[in-house]
């Protein structure tokens, strides 16, 4: 033990000689640093190397450990009945989150998906995503995988026609296939992305602009008002229902109803997980990461799809609006875009048919319907269960 110190002494000293110069320029002469050399020698606690590294690593595995430790106990309690509330993140783990650069790897990882791959090579990268998120090749329209030039192109396969029969005898339908994370009736304006965790209706929509005779009306000490001025029939209520896409889910996503889109506002934002582990953990998740909301009306009234984008899914496409470009470098957090449907030449805005062709995602991400129905309307779902588009979510 003794041999190491000595050269780690050796080495210190030796370094301080040859850095004379160094020393000189700033006062430090002989004297001086031969009485630097002596104090290193005289505390042990000197003489090793700092290590961030490992320090970094055992301080993260221990946090990681307790947080595990917390869930499990979670879990337990659960078992045994117990309704445990929800481990939200504080304000400085946000941060921490958003600090990460989610969008420029987001625009990375969009580039890598448009290279295309040899012909040899597609067989086994496709093989092993299809093995990883239990994707069923079955359904798509072109089952072999040779025929995708990129990963893109098999991110955004199209199904089979037959695959996903619309049902004709219900008026809304999932948009898409995915999980169902939260539905049920708006109340008090927030919104449950998950079971106990919420987020803002008017931060989630933004300013009720659109409109402008309703939003001269507002007024702005009702904390209800907003949500009262999306319900314009009487006897309506507001009803939302959260559809989460997973990596190996179908990308695509089609028009829930017989509806006019009339208006288009593009939030650029953070690209953070959607994931339900991630939703249970982050407050407001959904209003922090990029969205497109798509507002309009159906027969019972107000209408809405929210689209929202999650990390290494900064691209959203809307087929019938060329100029919607999301995850781009000159849009700025915190602010939003609008478009308006409603011209001159359309005045009726875009009239989209149940089970139409809508946009798509670049991976997977979320989902968020919130429409006006009346108080009757009933969902015919229960919360994580996996849904197909086509399939019915409620009835009147």
């Amino acid at each position: 033990m003794a041999a190491p110190l000595l050269k780690v002494r050796f080495f210190l000293c030796a370094g301080l000689r040859r850095g004379a110069g160094l020393f000189s320029s700033s006062g430090l002469g002989r004297s001086q640093k031969k009485t630097l050399c002596s104090r290193v020698k005289g505390f042990p606690g000197l003489q090793a190397r700092m290590r961030p590294l490992p320090i970094l690593i055992a301080t993260g595995s221990g946090y990681l450990g307790y947080d595990q430790y917390g869930r499990y106990k979670d879990r337990e309690l659960q078992k045994l009945g117990i309704e445990v509330p929800p481990r939200v993140a504080n304000e400085l783990q946000v941060t921490i989150y958003k600090s990460i650069p989610t969008r420029l790897l987001s625009r990375a990882w969009g580039r890598l998906n448009q290279v295309d791959l040899p012909t040899w090579l597609r067989k086994p990268i496709y093989s092993l995503y299809i093995w990883t998120f239990g994707v069923n090749m079955k359904e798509a329209a072109v089952e072999d995988l040779q025929h995708y030039r990129n990963l893109g192109e098999f991110f955004r396969r199209k199904l089979k026609p037959q695959a996903r029969p619309v049902c004709d005898s219900h008026c809304v339908i999932s948009p898409a296939d995915g999980k169902i994370l939260h539905f049920g009736r708006v109340k008090n304006c927030e919104v449950e992305q998950v079971k106990g965790v919420t987020y803002s209706l008017e931060t989630f929509l933004g300013p009720y602009t659109w409109t402008e005779s309703l939003a001269i009306n507002r007024n702005e000490d009702d904390p209800s008002s907003f949500q009262d001025l999306l319900v314009t029939k009487e006897g309506n209520e507001l009803f939302h229902c959260v559809v989460y896409l997973a990596p190996g889910d179908y990308h695509c996503f089609h028009s829930p109803t017989d509806w006019r889109v009339a208006h288009r506002r593009h939030f650029p934002g953070s690209l953070m997980s959607v994931n339900p582990g991630v939703a249970r953990w982050i407050k407001e998740l959904f209003c922090h990461n990029e969205r497109v909301v798509l507002s309009g009306e159906w027969t019972h009234g107000f209408f809405s799809l929210t689209a929202v984008g999650a990390t290494n899914v900064g691209s959203i496409r809307i087929y019938f609006d060329k100029e919607l470009r999301t995850n781009n470098p000159r849009y700025n957090k915190g602010s939003y875009n609008d478009l308006s449907y409603v011209s001159n030449n359309n005045r009726e805005g875009v009239t989209m048919r149940k089970g139409e062709h809508l946009g798509e995602f670049n991976l997977g991400s979320t989902i968020v319907l919130l429409f006006e129905a009346p108080r009757d309307f009933k969902f015919s779902l229960t919360a994580g269960q996996k849904i197909h588009f086509g399939e019915p979510l409620g009835t009147m």
